[in-house]
């Protein structure tokens, strides 16, 4: 059997641990890196992606903190008109050295601070694929535009109960009761 290989991160910035300073990293994807991340996730455009994370060594570990701004186009959930999204969301992530795959049908428990631990082998992590990751997390699947209600209205989509030969039969049944 042949497995395909992992395509390689649209986002990637790798940063090694040991040449961790106090100054902040900002990323800023280029028109390249937008173009795929817009592919990658389903949507029409990333405009600007920009991440300012801080840093700190906390043994083999690196907790890192800051913010992601970006502006997308994504398509009306229920238009498909395109619409403009500003996105500001704080970054919060706690790299740790990979300990392997578990055991199959292991119980692992996890508390609410190993939630974004993002494991990595060697000295170094994927700062870059974080962020891309953390955007798509906050890229909303059913954001909608002006137009919606207009298109809802059209296509009878409007959620004001059960309509149709079925729905009024079931009305006259429940009425009997």
């Amino acid at each position: 059997m042949t497995v395909a290989p992992t395509p390689a991160p649209e986002f990637s910035c790798m940063v090694d641990r040991r040449q961790l300073t106090a100054a902040p990293l900002v990323l800023r994807a280029d028109d390249a890196q937008r173009a795929a991340l817009a592919q990658r996730f389903g949507i029409v455009a990333v405009k600007r992606l920009e991440a300012t994370v801080s840093l700190i060594a906390d043994g083999e570990a690196v907790n890192a903190a800051g913010t992601l701004e970006a502006d997308i186009v994504q398509s009306c959930a229920v238009s498909g008109e395109d619409l403009p999204v500003e996105i500001r969301e704080p970054l919060t992530f706690r790299f740790v050295p990979d300990t392997g795959p578990g055991t199959p049908d292991e119980e692992i428990e996890l508390d609410g601070t190993e939630l974004d631990e993002i494991p990595y082998s060697g000295t170094a992590f994927d700062l870059g694929e974080a962020v891309a990751e953390s955007l798509a997390l906050a890229i909303d699947p059913y954001a909608t535009g002006p137009e919606a209600d207009a298109v809802r209205e059209k296509f009878g989509l409007n959620d004001e109960g059960p309509k149709g030969p079925l729905a009024a039969a079931l009305a006259a049944l429940v009425k009997k009761d």
